[in-house]
């Protein structure tokens, strides 16, 4: 009772409660709608994941947070077989922990499961750090398949890749071929946020991936090139999981967008075999199982793809110039993912598990006279890292 009445007053009294517009207050968290299940059967859309042989619907679900496990219980209940998550950080670990009692004792061939394994890089250049070792990847698949009570994931990702170099990096390769002899892995994937043509076809002509994760949206401004990387990747029989479709939310003032416009503009390309949004209550579920009923777009929905083309959103392209300009060096596109996390996808935990991560200097853009960095989004980028900094003083417990 003190604890739920401590963290009221700390959200009431404190600067860090509102953040700028309001960090809890901003726009309404996504209200939670109850899911009925219908005794009418779902017209779902399969596609095969490549050389694979995996059949799954073109939607599955990304758990970005430990929701509801009656929420992931009414997924598999609808018919939605593909599921995805990424171990590692706290936040993370209770997800596995969640997922693990929810498919504890459903039979292991009635889902499909991956899990996505990032070792240090240097932000900078996005190589490896000299403390990522072969040793520290298994170490984190193990953990993460006893707390998800398997045996083996179904593929095992090489997370958050955007250069060549890393694609190949050795240490990581030997400990997942060595996870795939040990039957800890059934198929062998790589991931992609930012960069993405060149870490696809690093992936393609590697000959060692056989699955592919990358952030394709209209909105990608090298859209053309992450096209024709997505179409070679699927061409030699690569699986191709799209992710980032929807783009988290939009400024306040702003028409929301349209999710089932944004999830079927991305399924009309053959090459995608499945896309994995990161829904967290029943109603954005409900939008994704509808999709599945008809991937045609409607002039409607073609109406608002090209009205929203307009909006910066909270999409980094994750190029990476921001870095280069900015005078301490700080990992801008980290930052503006924390910035998403909370603005976009209503999950202020993830936002500050991530920014705890980073090593953060005490003082952040407040020893700056002017800031020197300019955002092709157009975005006013020390702004934006002022209010989300914010959240890495809030203790833990009161996100929870």
């Amino acid at each position: 009772m003190n604890k739920k009445l401590n963290r009221r007053r700390f959200l009431r009294n404190t600067s860090i409660g509102v953040l700028g517009a309001g960090l809890f207050g901003y726009k309404k968290f996504a209200t939670t709608i109850e899911y009925q299940k219908n005794d009418l059967p779902r017209k779902l859309v399969y596609r095969t994941l490549g050389k694979t042989g995996i059949k799954v619907p073109v939607i599955g679900m990304g758990i970005l947070t430990s929701g509801s496990p009656a929420l992931m219980k009414a997924a598999l209940d609808a018919g939605i077989t593909l599921f995805d998550s990424t171990a590692g950080q706290p936040q993370q670990i209770r997800n596995e922990e969640m997922i693990g009692e929810v498919l504890k004792g459903r039979p292991r061939n009635s889902f499909i499961y991956g899990t996505k394994i990032h070792l240090p890089q240097d932000y900078k250049t996005g190589l490896y750090e000299k403390t990522a070792t072969e040793k520290e990847f298994t170490e984190n698949l193990d953990a993460a398949l006893k707390r998800l009570k398997m045996d083996y994931v179904d593929i095992l990702y090489h997370h958050m890749v955007s250069r060549r170099e890393s694609a190949f990096y050795e240490p990581v390769m030997k400990a997942m071929e060595k996870a795939k002899k040990a039957g800890k892995a059934r198929f062998l994937g790589m991931t992609s946020h930012s960069n993405v043509p060149e870490a696809v076809q690093a992936a393609t002509d590697s000959k060692f991936y056989e699955v592919i994760m990358a952030s394709y949206n209209p909105r990608q401004i090298n859209l053309l090139q992450v096209k024709e990387a997505i179409a070679n990747a699927a061409k030699a029989g690569l699986g191709v999981v799209a992710i980032k479709v929807i783009r988290g939310d939009i400024e306040e003032g702003q028409k929301p967008i349209n999710p089932g416009a944004s999830l079927k503009w991305v399924l009309q390309d053959t090459n995608v075999h499945a896309t994995v949004p990161g829904f967290s209550n029943f109603e954005e579920m409900n939008i994704d199982l509808s999709v599945m009923e008809d991937l045609n777009l409607t002039d409607a929905e073609m109406n608002d793809l090209k009205r929203e083309q307009s909006y910066s959103g909270f999409f980094c392209q994750g190029c990476g110039q921001c870095i280069q300009q900015c005078n301490a060096k700080l990992p801008i596109p980290d930052l503006m993912r924390a910035y998403m996390y909370v603005y976009g996808y209503r999950q202020p935990v993830l936002a500050h598990s991530l920014l705890k991560s980073l090593e953060l200097p005490h003082m952040v853009c407040d020893d700056c006279s002017s800031c020197q960095v300019v955002c092709q989004n157009g975005w006013k980028v020390s702004e934006k890292i002022c209010d989300i900094v914010r959240l890495r003083d809030v203790p833990s417990s009161f996100l929870v």
